[in-house]
């Protein structure tokens, strides 16, 4: 098994929360210079700006997984990861046609960028992408595993937007098999509220919006290869 050094839940300057200087060029070199070995793309509700996060990683030798955060109807954040560009595409469009139609507000809530390779605006997202969806959260993970990827609760240790903090409970039929917590510390004192945590795979990572923001090398996942199918299948499986 080869151990990564991973940080997977990194927001570009696509989503009007994210500074301007996350470019993806800009977030891979990060990585690299951190010394991350894999790296996700997890963007509010849109995988649009993973084509140029993937093409630099390449470039640094960074295994970079497109990504989403979505935001469920009951607006907890599920990350999805997926192990192509063609599939995160493609899970991208469906998501964007259930968006709720709120139309971004630049003067309040900031540019919503999408990058090319070489770092410059190629177009904006006119939808809100913070907004909420009409996807229900114990519908998200199937529709993921429909487009070849995994689906798991982001931050669940999170004051707002996790499954905790918005349904308060681990929803009875649930079928994840990993989650994200943002400070291991919460880690003992939510299993023991929460039992069903103790048989997940947990994981931790930054939700960096800006590049001092993004995971030192602290974290690892125990990986068949760097091939990101192996990559999401160590993720999903329970020790």
């Amino acid at each position: 098994m080869t151990p990564l050094y991973y940080d997977l839940h990194l927001h570009s300057c696509l989503p009007p929360c994210g500074d301007e200087d996350m470019t993806p060029a800009n977030i891979v070199g990060m990585a690299a210079i951190k010394g991350l070995d894999v790296i996700a793309l997890t963007d509010h509700n849109s995988c649009k700006n993973c084509p140029a996060a993937l093409y630099h990683g390449q470039n640094y030798g960074v295994t970079v997984i497109p990504g989403m955060e979505l935001c469920t109807a009951e607006e907890v954040h599920v990350i999805c990861l997926f192990p192509s560009l063609f599939d995160a595409l493609s899970f991208d469009a469906y998501v964007y046609g259930h968006m709720l139609p709120v139309k971004n507000k630049e003067e309040i809530f900031g540019r919503q960028l999408i990058m090319n390779e070489a770092d410059e605006i190629t177009g904006t997202v006119e939808n809100l992408l913070i907004s909420a969806t009409d996807i229900s959260f114990d519908t998200v993970f199937s529709l993921a595993a429909d487009h070849r990827g995994i689906a798991y609760p982001a931050h669940v240790d999170k004051s707002s937007t996790s499954l905790l903090s918005n349904l308060g409970f681990v929803p009875p039929d649930s079928t994840f098999t990993c989650a994200e917590f943002h400070d291991l510390k919460n880690l003992h004192r939510i299993q023991k509220e929460h039992p069903y945590f103790s048989d997940c795979n947990i994981i931790s990572s930054s939700d960096a919006h800006y590049l001092e923001d993004i995971h030192e090398p602290g974290y690892q996942i125990l990986s068949k290869s760097r091939q990101i199918e192996d990559i999401l299948y160590a993720i999903q499986k329970t020790v």
